[in-house]
């Protein structure tokens, strides 16, 4: 799933919708790259500034290690691709421009896509956005996965979207779901990872399955 580019691995993790856990996924992945010994860094380019904002508590409460955030900047596709090690860039469509300068020089896009059918009628559209922010260039990889998916088995949508999020042409689903539990809220309000709130929960191991699948090479290494 990894593909290199000329200095780190940009991951960006956008949604057209608001409410989609973008910045809960962004902030535990940063930190769990940060426990497997990679360097990180994080962009936060979401007006209402949430990842910012829980990087500051983390600070605050002096949690280490820190979580590096920046903002948005006006040389934003270059300054993306200076740093080595990880790059994660939290956008969404209140930024518009500011996510497709990130989507332009990505090497994979992360589609967090909770289970209803507006979310994916939006992921759908965001596929015409990566289209347009990538004319004449390389177009990135495309993931997608079912976030905030529904605990009780008798509830049908997040099988549902799952099952559509499959047939979209040109992304792929990342096949683990992350549940809606409350230690995922816990987590941006107190500014920890979820395996820091809790060593064993259904929530830790569903995000260590989540994030193996995306950085399996990184897995391999940490054995």
């Amino acid at each position: 799933m990894n593909k290199k580019n000329r200095k780190g691995l940009i991951t960006v993790i956008a949604n057209l919708k608001g409410g989609s856990g973008k910045s809960t996924v962004t902030f535990n992945l940063g930190l769990w790259l940060q426990m497997k010994g990679q360097p990180v860094v994080a962009y936060d380019l979401d007006p209402q500034a949430t990842l910012s904002d829980v990087a500051e508590v983390r600070r605050e409460e002096g949690y280490a290690p820190p979580l590096v955030v920046y903002q948005s900047q006006s040389d934003l596709s270059e300054q993306l691709q200076i740093h080595p090690g990880q790059v994660l860039v939290d956008v969404g469509a209140a930024n518009m421009d500011a996510m497709k300068q990130a989507i332009s020089v990505a090497d994979r896009v992360i589609i967090p896509v909770p289970p209803s059918q507006p979310d994916v009628w939006a992921t759908q559209r965001f596929l015409g956005i990566v289209d347009e922010a990538t004319t004449g260039g390389k177009r990135p990889e495309l993931f997608s996965f079912v976030n905030r998916a529904d605990t009780h088995r008798a509830v049908r949508e997040s099988d549902e979207t799952e099952e559509v999020l499959g047939q979209l042409p040109g992304i792929s689903l990342i096949p683990h779901r992350l549940f809606q539990r409350t230690i995922y809220r816990r987590s941006l309000s107190e500014g920890q990872a979820v395996f820091e709130l809790s060593r064993r929960s259904k929530a830790v191991e569903e995000f260590s399955v989540f994030a193996n699948a995306l950085f399996p090479d990184i897995k391999a290494r940490s054995k």
